[in-house]
């Protein structure tokens, strides 16, 4: 039987050395923070002090590490596996990095006269734990079916991908549905949860109709429950991301989704939530909808004198702004002018704005808020018009405004309101 050298054991790297030596396989073991090998030294692991020590002992290699720059570190580091590298050594690398990197390696690796497989998994922490991980593997195929041994000691399938890299492709592919996938549960729960709707009831219905998905599966109790223990990090689903997002640049896909749900990740890992499961991603939608996803629904108020005592409790804003206001003429051009107004409201799909000068339905404005506020111009259309004490309020609706810049204004107002 074959000694494994295992690299990295973080969230994912520890349950699969575990599983190999549950099947009885000799394994040591390194990784960069020291204490991680404890429970595998308990089942029955060696430890080695560097990977250049895996090099030389091992005769098939298994790399899990977290990003292309830990990769580089340890392949070609001053201790890097590739300083030593025993002909005729397997290696598989199960990272998620860029297929350029998997090139790269497989190529440095061939001129060694060694074999390199690029077979990075889906299933997150609880495959990894139960040993039903599916490999997506590149390289060459004898080689592949050469190690499935080894393979299905820590998972339940091996699919063959194609060339050095096509495994790595594949992994951002996938990742990339998981992330909007994610997103776009995280989404439809924040909206029933605004409207009421109990979330357990909710998520039954999700699973059971055609927005059924593993995510759901994974991470729909999580969100209720504000368990955000980490099965895959926020951090890592970003790093996934932004690896497909060059890729796609690179192959000249136009990728809207992914890149709408790489910049809801990048709010996540903004406020602070990178190390934790990729479902806190709720907490952004949380501080959107002004409530917890999982609360348990309040009961219905029918009293109307209760209604309206809440409603008085909401102070209305008096914050100051300027409105640009164009006007095309009938030779072809426009005319413009400035006037005040103040913001009085915000709610999720606009604000109302509060000012002397008359203004049309349908029409197009551009708000400017003091300097202080350092907030950029904002374009908005009038679809409500209200008169009352021969002032006008306007509700507009915000076009085209990138999420950074509502966390911006929401900051704003909360400072002016204090």
């Amino acid at each position: 039987m074959k000694s494994i050298g295992f690299i990295g054991l973080g969230t994912m790297g520890e349950p699969m050395a575990a599983n190999l030596l549950r099947k009885g396989y000799s394994v040591f073991v390194y990784n960069r923070t020291p204490g991680k090998a404890d429970p595998l030294v308990e089942l029955g692991a060696d430890t080695a002090a560097t990977p250049l020590e895996v090099a030389k002992r091992a005769d098939v290699i298994i790399t899990m590490i977290s990003n292309d720059q830990a990769i580089e570190e340890v392949y070609f580091g001053a201790e890097g596996i590739l300083k030593e590298l025993k002909p005729g050594t397997t290696i598989i690398d199960s990272s998620t990095i860029s297929p350029t990197l998997a090139k790269k390696l497989a190529a440095e690796v061939a001129d060694r006269f060694c074999d390199f497989i690029d077979a990075p998994v889906t299933g997150s922490k609880p495959a990894a734990i139960d040993g039903t991980l599916l490999f997506m593997a590149g390289g060459d195929k004898t080689t592949i079916m050469e190690h499935q041994d080894i393979l299905l000691a820590m998972g339940r399938e091996i699919i063959y991908m194609g060339e050095s890299g096509s495994g790595a492709t594949a992994k951002l592919a996938h990742n990339t549905i998981v992330g909007i996938n994610a997103a776009g549960l995280i989404e439809g729960m924040a909206i029933a949860a605004k409207s009421g709707i109990d979330g357990s009831s909710f998520l039954r219905v999700v699973q059971s109709g055609g927005a059924a998905s593993k995510q759901a599966d994974l991470k729909g109790q999580k969100i209720i429950d504000g368990d955000y223990s980490v099965q895959f990090s926020l951090a890592l689903m970003l790093k996934d991301l932004r690896l497909s997002s060059v890729l796609t640049d690179a192959l000249g896909v136009s990728t809207p989704m992914l890149e709408a749900a790489k910049s809801l990740f990048q709010l996540g890992q903004s406020a602070g939530y990178g190390e934790s499961d990729l479902a806190a991603l709720a907490h952004i939608y949380e501080n959107w909808i002004g409530k917890k996803i999982g609360e348990p629904v309040a009961p219905v108020v029918t009293d109307k004198k209760s209604a309206e005592r809440r409603k008085k409790t909401r102070l209305p804003l008096d914050i100051p702004l300027k409105m640009s206001i164009y006007q095309w003429t009938g030779g072809g051009g426009f005319t413009g002018q400035s006037v005040n107004g103040s913001l009085r409201d915000l709610s999720e799909d606009g604000i109302q704005i509060e000012s002397d000068f008359p203004l049309e339905k349908d029409m197009f404005i551009v708000i400017h808020f003091l300097q202080e506020s350092e907030l950029p111009p904002m374009t908005a259309k009038i679809i409500r018009i209200e008169r009352h004490n021969g002032a006008f309020k306007y509700g507009c609706m915000l076009t085209a405004l990138p999420l950074y810049q509502r966390l911006q204004l929401q900051e704003y107002i909360a400072t002016q309101s204090e």
